[in-house]
């Protein structure tokens, strides 16, 4: 199938869907997908490798008509989609795109998929969508909020006011929204270490947090045996 085109039609994206099912690893693999995701969109089990070649295709041409045709019909095209989103480079229509993204995810899956292109010359307009996010009802838009800060502790701008978000969870009911929080916990321990320890020494995250963090920590060859040790100590 043509995939650089300079307008994307209804009949296109019908085309298209009918193309990623021909791509698929099977029944078995896409049940397999379908359990792990646990989504309530079809699986199709396209190969990460289909679905990066179909999206820098895709750029090539008018990928924006691409997102507005709002294809959303299996996982795999989420992915897609997320690839796409994150191609744009205006930050404004990023966010556009991204918002209704956001608020359709009904799995890890397609939360994690989203690969963000933070700069020193975005990073403070991300923080400030990130901060909007983990403020939501919805699970997922949460759980890009916390993927967002994750992805900024690469700069030091945002250390204590992204420890400050975590430790706004306590109450948190919601399993991917705590794992997602425990990862970047982590991710700041081996990052910040002498911030994150402050906070956890004060066990003030809540249980789940606090513990699966401490776990990826000793499980992680970034973190020193002897603070491995220390963590434990810090378990609630």
């Amino acid at each position: 199938m043509n995939l650089v085109k300079t307008h994307w039609l209804k009949k296109d994206g019908e085309e298209f869907l009918a193309y990623l099912k021909t791509l698929s690893k099977g029944e078995e693999k896409a049940l397999w997908e379908k359990r792990i995701a646990n989504t309530n969109l079809k699986c199709l089990a396209v190969p990460s490798v289909n679905i990066k070649s179909i999206s820098n295709q895709i750029a090539k041409g008018n990928f924006l008509e691409f997102l507005d045709l709002w294809l959303w019909d299996n996982l795999s095209v989420t992915f897609v989609n997320a690839n796409l989103i994150c191609k744009i480079s205006n930050f404004e229509t990023f966010k556009k795109y991204l918002e209704k993204y956001a608020n359709c995810c009904d799995n890890w899956a397609s939360t994690d998929s989203l690969k963000f292109k933070i700069t020193d010359k975005n990073k403070f307009e991300f923080f400030s969508l990130a901060k909007t996010y983990v403020k939501s009802n919805k699970t997922f838009v949460k759980r890009i909020g916390l993927l967002i800060c994750l992805k900024l502790l690469k700069f030091d701008d945002f250390t204590q006011d992204i420890l400050n978000i975590s430790n706004s969870f306590f109450n948190e009911q919601e399993y991917y929204v705590n794992m997602m929080n425990a990862w970047l916990v982590c991710e700041s321990f081996v990052k910040h270490r002498d911030e994150t320890l402050n906070l956890l020494k004060k066990k003030c995250l809540n249980k789940f947090t606090q513990n699966k963090a401490i776990s990826k920590c000793h499980d992680s060859f970034r973190v020193p045996k002897e603070d491995k040790e220390l963590l434990k100590t810090l378990r609630i």
